[in-house]
């Protein structure tokens, strides 16, 4: 069930429709938040776009830069995975 939430960020006012709970909706804009705080204090501007972008920027990089490490994880073991069973087909001969 979709719920409102109320928002502000930059000084802006926002209002959020989600049907995730109260607690996940909270976390997300707690994290979004910091990221726009951190970029803020970085980038040693009061311009909201600014500040929004690079947090933006930010939020990007790190989840790119996850998606890579499961990626590169998820190939380790697939490789771990092969080279098990070649070794168990070698023994089998």
């Amino acid at each position: 069930m979709k719920k409102r939430f109320d928002v502000r960020i930059l000084g802006q006012e926002l209002s959020v429709i989600s049907d995730s709970g109260d607690e996940h909706v909270a976390s997300v804009i707690r994290f979004v938040s910091g990221k726009v705080e951190e970029a803020g204090k970085a980038a040693g501007s009061r311009d909201a776009l600014n500040i929004a972008i690079l947090a933006a920027l930010n939020i990007a990089d790190e989840y790119l830069q996850m998606l890579g490490t499961k990626e590169e994880d998820g190939y380790n073991r697939l490789e771990s995975r092969a080279e098990q069973l070649i070794h168990l087909i070698n023994d089998i001969r």
